[in-house]
C-alpha cells in the first residue's frame, strides 16, 4: 500500500494549476512519484517529481526531460505512457498512466521462483514493450524487475526510461555509467559501452531470477559482483529449480553471453526466440484483461499444458497474497447498465447507504483525533522531545573554543577532556557525548574529548627474555612488533635476545631499549637475537674453516689472505681479516680467511773469518742450529775461523727448521 509521509510539503499541492497531489507511492534516486489528480481530464495520474536538490543541476534536469521524451515517444500497450512534462517554480515533473498494482521485484520478492507460464508471460509483455524501444532507437538501460509494472487488471508494462539513450551514443563512462550493477552486462563493466544487447544481458539476469528465485551472482560489495559479470558465464536456472524447462535453459543462457555479438541482436531477435518456446512448450502468455469484462485464461496444469481455467487476471498472473503498492481505484458505476438495474441493486443501495452513515461517525472521530493531535504538539514542542536541540556535528580539526561558541548558541555548555588516541593526532576532537546527531535539552551540557596522542608507555629491561616473551610484552603495551628480528654473533645461545630498540610512529632514528625506556603507544619495536657465537676456525685447514664459517651463514671471500706465523703452519687458518673482539658480524655478512705460510724465513748471515765462537753466537742468536766438527773443540776459540758454511751465506732458509753447518780452519800460533 502507498505510504503517505504527513511531513511531506507536496501533499495536497495543487501542481501547474492542474494536477492535485495525493499521497507518495515511491521515492527513487533521482525522483519521487506521486498519485494525483488531473482536475481537467477528471483522471489519475502517477505524477514524478525530480527531487530539489537535483532541479538547479543542468545535466539531471536534462536527463528528466530525457525520459518524458524518450518515453512519449514510445507508443506500446507494454511500455508506461507519459502524458506531459513541465515546471511549476521549483518543481520539474512528469506526468504519466497510472497503473496500481505490483512490480517484478514485489512478486519475486514475496513467492521467490515463478511458474513457468507467470515467467513467458511477464516475458512476452517486457520484450514486446522493449522491442518498440529499440525499433524505435532507445536503449533502455535500466531494465530490472522493479521497473516492470504488474497492473491490477492484467497490464503488464515496462517503465523508467530515465536512462534511456539513443542506440548511436552508445558510450558510458563515469557518471554515465548508470543502472543497477546486479543486472550490469559485461561490456559496461570493461568497455563502458551499451547499445541495445546491453539491454537483452539484464533480460537474461532477470529472467534467471523469475526462473531461480534469486539472481545468478551474489557479493557484499558491488565491485564483487561487476566482476562476476565482466569473468564469469551465468549458469543455468535449472541448477537451481530443476523444473526449468531446456528451451527457457537455452533462452537464458543466450541473452547473458559475456561476448554482445554472441547475444540476440536486439529484444525483437529474443521475442521471436520466445515465441517458438511457447509453441514448444504448449504455454501461451496470458493476455491482460484490459478495459473489457471476464477473466484470463489461467492454467492450472502442469507446465505442458491441461485443463485451463477462468479467472481474474490478477489471480493468473500473481500468485496469491500478493500485495499491491497501490489500491486500484474502483470505477464508477454506470447506473443506465443492466447490471445496475438488476436484482442486486437494491441490496447494493442499502450498502451505500450505511455507508454514508459510517462515514459521519468516522468525521466524528478524526475531529477528536485532531483536537487531541493539536495538544500533544503543543506539549511535544513546548516542553517534551520536540523541545529538544539536535547536537551538531563537529569536525575533528573544530577547536574547544570554536565547539562551545556553537553550542553556546544553542543554549548547551561546553565541557572539555582529553585522551590519548591512536587515530585521532593530538590536539583534534576525538568525540562528543552526547553524539552528533543526538537530541538533548536545552542547557545541558555537551562533553568534547580532544586527542593528547597516542599514550606514553613506560617499558622495563627485557634482558634474559625470550622472542616469545618480548613480543607479548611489547603487544600488552600497545606497540607494534617488527616483522623479522635482526641477528648477529654473539657469546649468548643461539636465539637469545640481545637487543631491543624502538622506532617512533612519528618517524626518526631508532633508540635502545634493552636495559628498559620510555616509548608511545603505536611506536616500532624491533629484536636482534644471538646468532651464536663465530665459529672458531684457528689452526684448522682453510676448506674446514670455509665449511664451518658457510654453515653459520657468513660469505666466505674466495681469495684468502696469507701471512707468516711462527705457531701455525702453512696451509691452516689463522682467523678472519679485520675481525676483532669488538667486531660486530651479523649472518650474511662477507668474511676473508687468513691463511698461514708458516714461520717466516731470514737470511743465512755471512759469517766466514769469524772464530768459531763468535760465528756459533750469531747464527743460534737466528734462531739457527749449529753444527762443525769436533776434533777443533779443544783449541781455544780465537785459534779456529769459519772458512765456509752450508747453506751459503744470503740463502733465505727458516731458522727453526735449519743447521748450518761451519767449515773451520786453524788460525793464530798453530797456523803460524
Amino acid at each position: 500500500m502507498p505510504t503517505r509521509s504527513p511531513a511531506d510539503p507536496l501533499i495536497g499541492r495543487l501542481v501547474d494549476g492542474r494536477y492535485r497531489v495525493r499521497e507518495r507511492v515511491a521515492r527513487g534516486g533521482m525522483a519521487t512519484v506521486y498519485v494525483a489528480t488531473d482536475l481537467r481530464l477528471e483522471r489519475r495520474i502517477a505524477l514524478k517529481v525530480m527531487h530539489h536538490h537535483l532541479s538547479d543541476d543542468e545535466r539531471f534536469q536534462s536527463r528528466f526531460i530525457q525520459e518524458a521524451r524518450a518515453a512519449a515517444r514510445l507508443s506500446d500497450p507494454n511500455v508506461v505512457s507519459v502524458f506531459d512534462q513541465g515546471q511549476d517554480d521549483d518543481i520539474a515533473y512528469l506526468v504519466m498512466e497510472y497503473l496500481p498494482g505490483v512490480t517484478l521485484r514485489d512478486l519475486i520478492a514475496e513467492h521467490g521462483r515463478l511458474t513457468t507460464a507467470q515467467t513467458i508471460t511477464i516475458m512476452h509483455a517486457v520484450l514486446s514493450g522493449l522491442a518498440s524501444a529499440h525499433r524505435a532507437g532507445f536503449i533502455h538501460r535500466d531494465v530490472k524487475p522493479e521497473n516492470v509494472l504488474l497492473a491490477d487488471d492484467g497490464r503488464i508494462k515496462i517503465g523508467d526510461f530515465g536512462l534511456a539513450r539513443a542506440t548511436s551514443a552508445n558510450t558510458a563512462t563515469g557518471q554515465q555509467l548508470l543502472g543497477t550493477i546486479a543486472y550490469l552486462a559485461p561490456e559496461l563493466v570493461t568497455q563502458g559501452s551499451a547499445d541495445a544487447r546491453t539491454d537483452i544481458y539484464a533480460l537474461g539476469i532477470m529472467l534467471y531470477e523469475m526462473l531461480a528465485g534469486e539472481q545468478p551472482y551474489q557479493g557484499e560489495q558491488p565491485m564483487q559482483i561487476a566482476y562476476q559479470h565482466a569473468t564469469e558465464q551465468v549458469p543455468r536456472p535449472s541448477i537451481k529449480n530443476p523444473g526449468v524447462p531446456e528451451p527457457l535453459d537455452e533462452l537464458v543462457l543466450w541473452s547473458t553471453e559475456r561476448e554482445p555479438d554472441e547475444r540476440p541482436d536486439d529484444a525483437q531477435a529474443m521475442l521471436d526466440r520466445l515465441v517458438e518456446i511457447e509453441h514448444e512448450l504448449g504455454i501461451l502468455p496470458r493476455p491482460p484483461r484490459g478495459t473489457g469484462p471476464g477473466g484470463v485464461p489461467h492454467d492450472t496444469g502442469d507446465l505442458t499444458g491441461g485443463e485451463t481455467k477462468l479467472l481474474p487476471p490478477q489471480a493468473a498472473l500473481l500468485p496469491t497474497g500478493a500485495t499491491s503498492v497501490l489500491a486500484p481505484t474502483s470505477p464508477v458505476a454506470d447506473l443506465a447498465s443492466p447490471a445496475a438495474l438488476g436484482g442486486e441493486n437494491a441490496e447494493r443501495l442499502a450498502r451505500a447507504t450505511r455507508r454514508r452513515s459510517a462515514r459521519g461517525w468516522v468525521a466524528a472521530i478524526i475531529a477528536f483525533v485532531l483536537v487531541v493531535a493539536a495538544g500533544t504538539t503543543g506539549w511535544w514542542f513546548g516542553s517534551g522531545p520536540g523541545s529538544m536541540v539536535l547536537i551538531p556535528a563537529f569536525a575533528a580539526t573544530t577547536s574547544f573554543d570554536d565547539a562551545s561558541a556553537e553550542l553556546a548558541g544553542l543554549d548547551l555548555l561546553a565541557d572539555q577532556r582529553s585522551a590519548s588516541s591512536l587515530d585521532v593526532p593530538s590536539g583534534q576532537l576525538i568525540s562528543t557525548d552526547p553524539g552528533s546527531g543526538d537530541r538533548v535539552y536545552p542547557g545541558d551540557t555537551v562533553t568534547l574529548t580532544y586527542s593528547t596522542g597516542p599514550a606514553e608507555v613506560t617499558l622495563d629491561s627485557m634482558r634474559g627474555m625470550t622472542a616469545d616473551d618480548v613480543e607479548a610484552y611489547a603487544t600488552d603495551a600497545v606497540l607494534e612488533v617488527a616483522g623479522d628480528p635482526a641477528q648477529r654473533f654473539d657469546a649468548s645461545d643461539a636465539g637469545t635476545v640481545i637487543g631491543i630498540s624502538v622506532t617512533s610512529r612519528d618517524g626518526g632514528d631508532p633508540y635502545a631499549c634493552f636495559d628498559g625506556c620510555t616509548a608511545h603507544q603505536g611506536d616500532t619495536l624491533s629484536m636482534t637475537l644471538s646468532a651464536g657465537p663465530v665459529p672458531d676456525v684457528q689452526n684448522v685447514s682453510i676448506d674446514e674453516a670455509r665449511t664451518r664459517l658457510t654453515d653459520a651463514g657468513l660469505q666466505v671471500a674466495d681469495e684468502t689472505q696469507q701471512q707468516y706465523d711462527e705457531t701455525i703452519g702453512a696451509g691452516f687458518a689463522i682467523g678472519l681479516s679485520g675481525v676483532t673482539a669488538d667486531t660486530v658480524l651479523s649472518p650474511g655478512d662477507s668474511v676473508t680467511l687468513i691463511e698461514s705460510l708458516g714461520p717466516q724465513p731470514v737470511a743465512v748471515p755471512d759469517v766466514v773469518g769469524m772464530t768459531r765462537d763468535d760465528a756459533v753466537a750469531t747464527l743460534e742468536g737466528l734462531g739457527f742450529d749449529v753444527s762443525y766438527s769436533g776434533l777443533l773443540n779443544a783449541l781455544p776459540g780465537a785459534w779456529v775461523v769459519v772458512s765456509s758454511t752450508d747453506p751459503a751465506a744470503a740463502e733465505m732458509r727458516v731458522p727453526a727448521q735449519t743447521t748450518v753447518t761451519l767449515s773451520l780452519t786453524l788460525s793464530g800460533p798453530i797456523s803460524g
